[in-house]
């Protein structure tokens, strides 16, 4: 979910591996792998990307800093009273990593939210897919990961018409911080999942995101972030974006294999840029249409290589 969602909001191309550490059976036969857990993961990103147009909506009444804390406070809360993590048994490692995972997604939303402030959803989200998309290149490193790679620079000097001048240059700088942050977001949420059973260590991140927030949302939304329907729509925005797709990630993953996840999840810069027109009549040209096509089609690419990389090999017949 795009980690800029919780789980962001979010993993992408490099979930491959994050979504293999959570899976709890990635092995169904051709019976599982119908229609029912790839619908749970479009709707996820659905939601998501629903979600986040409904944030830059808010923004005026709120401010971007002030939409994240409302979405990382409603989500905390409600991820620690369904989860209802322990405390008490952890080593100082196991909360460094929950401190640090904690800090990576409170920086992943904040940055975020401030691109969409500046720059089109749908943009904003395929430059942030660009970071999971680098850490999966890297990861795998084979020669055909090249061709993503050249596949997705040649998308993004489309998006930027060769230098960015048709979009708000610190937009553009936020949204690919934000994608460092969502690589980052992906190597320590894998870190989190190791070391704490279900979702105890998100739920703590979650946690630990909210407080370092909430002092940067009251300096600047101040009292506005207790006006009643101020905070209704925040909630909102935190179940779009952050509870609810998570619960159909997780539910679809019981029965869908973590490279199709995937593969689904590189499709969420379409889903954004739907979002964005639907919902804030955002409308792209021509060119960025076809941009956008370029980084799913190397994102799902690197997806594939990086699977066939992994892969175990199969077992010889008797």
């Amino acid at each position: 979910m795009n980690p800029a969602g919780t789980a962001p909001s979010s993993p992408a191309p490099a979930a491959t591996a994050t979504a293999t550490e959570f899976a709890p059976s990635a092995r169904g036969g051709p019976g599982r792998r119908g229609l029912g857990p790839v619908g749970l993961v479009l709707a996820g990103g659905v939601s998501v990307q629903f979600g986040g147009a409904l944030a830059v909506s808010l923004m005026p009444r709120a401010g971007a800093l002030g939409v994240v804390t409302l979405r990382l406070v409603v989500a905390a809360v409600v991820l620690l009273l369904v989860c209802r993590p322990r405390l008490r048994g952890h080593s100082r490692a196991d909360w460094g990593t929950v401190v640090v995972f904690g800090t990576t997604m409170a920086a992943m939303n904040g940055l975020f939210y401030q691109a969409v402030n500046r720059i089109p959803l749908g943009l904003a989200v395929t430059m942030e897919v660009l970071g999971p998309l680098a850490l999966s290149v890297l990861a795998s490193r084979r020669a055909v990961n090249l061709v993503w790679a050249g596949l997705a620079l040649a998308g993004v000097f489309l998006l930027g018409g060769g230098g960015f001048g048709d979009l708000n240059t610190a937009g553009v700088a936020f949204a690919l911080s934000a994608g460092a942050m969502w690589a980052a977001y992906i190597v320590f949420s894998a870190r989190t999942g190791r070391r704490f059973p279900q979702a105890d260590g998100l739920a703590l991140a979650m946690g630990v995101a909210a407080v370092l927030f909430v002092p940067l949302g009251i300096a600047e939304s101040g009292t506005k972030l207790l006006v009643p329907t101020t905070v209704g729509l925040g909630a909102g925005v935190a179940m779009l974006s952050s509870v609810l797709p998570y619960t159909l990630e997780l539910l679809a993953l019981r029965r869908l294999p973590a490279s199709t996840f995937a593969i689904l999840m590189s499709l969420e810069p379409a889903i954004a840029a739907t979002a964005g027109f639907l919902v804030l009549g955002q409308s792209l040209t021509a060119t960025q249409v076809v941009a956008i096509a370029l980084v799913i089609a190397a994102s799902m690419g690197a997806v594939r290589t990086h699977t066939r990389r992994t892969a175990p090999p199969a077992e010889p017949e008797a």
